[in-house]
């Protein structure tokens, strides 16, 4: 049948012409952003997964970025541990030094000078902090978040070295007993000492693992998001030459339609 009224082939057309351009504007979109997902219309279930995998990645990279405060906030304590230990074996050098017969009570007086200096310095260091936070304390601990749910985490020691330097302050070595007595409490400092820096380093070595599990955690995390919302080029690329190809062919079809109805004037002739 011809009509005048309805030309069902030039509507035909046009509804395969307008979902050609629709698909060729989500793929222009895709490969201009580089998504696949531009709205929640392309993907609502993917959309939803996307968004919680990236909080997650967003957590994680914040919880990296704790764990590596918590590596300096040691490496700092440890430093002045270090210091310490340096501090101690002097100390423990003056006392025997002072042991010697052949010193004049001049020459002890001398030792005892330094000694109490060093004791001091050993003291000012109890006092160190990091951005606020004490170095030292007695019985208390710092808790490291290690995962991005906060499930996991790591003690931090927060070590008692203000007894170590008390310890070894209250001996006085001008005198062969005082140097004797305080021998024997600078080589127990040494070991506790000794105690401390053994924490700590265990402390940093897990904390180094952790990192390296959020790091490849986050990779992990950025490959699964990436394979729900990042668009296949070579893929999408096939797709636009498609599209562009269903464009034209169905603009000239639509041309061709709307023509065809010009057949009518002939009869009417």
């Amino acid at each position: 049948m011809i009509s005048i009224n309805t030309n069902t082939a030039s509507t035909a057309a046009a509804y395969n012409l307008s979902n050609t351009n629709v698909n060729l504007q989500k793929s222009l979109s895709r490969l201009s952003s580089g998504f696949r997902i531009n709205s929640s219309a392309d993907d609502a279930g993917g959309l939803a997964v996307s968004m919680k995998l990236s909080a997650a990645i967003r957590r994680t990279d914040a919880t990296s970025a704790n764990v590596g405060n918590g590596l300096s906030f040691l490496q700092t304590q440890d430093g002045v541990l270090k210091n310490a230990d340096k501090i101690l074996n002097r100390m423990s050098e003056l006392a025997t030094l002072s042991l010697d017969v052949t010193k004049t009570t001049g020459d002890k007086a001398l030792y005892q000078s330094e000694y109490g200096n060093l004791a001091d310095q050993l003291a000012a260091m109890t006092n160190e902090d990091f951005n606020g936070i004490a170095l030292f304390g007695a019985g208390t601990a710092l808790t490291v978040r290690t995962s991005e749910d906060a499930t996991q985490s790591v003690e931090i020691t927060i070590g008692d070295l203000a007894t170590i330097q008390t310890n070894v302050d209250a001996e006085s070595i001008d005198s062969t007993t005082g140097a004797e007595a305080a021998v024997s409490a600078v080589t127990t400092a040494i070991e506790d000492l000794a105690s401390l820096r053994a924490t700590n380093g265990s402390e940093q070595s897990r904390l180094s693992f952790a990192a390296d599990m959020l790091a490849v955690n986050k990779t992990n995390l950025e490959a699964a998001n990436s394979r729900i919302i990042d668009v296949d080029v070579a893929s999408e690329s096939s797709q636009l030459a498609r599209f562009n190809i269903l464009q034209q062919a169905g603009t000239a079809m639509l041309a061709q339609a709307n023509q065809s109805t010009q057949s009518i004037l002939r009869l009417l002739v």
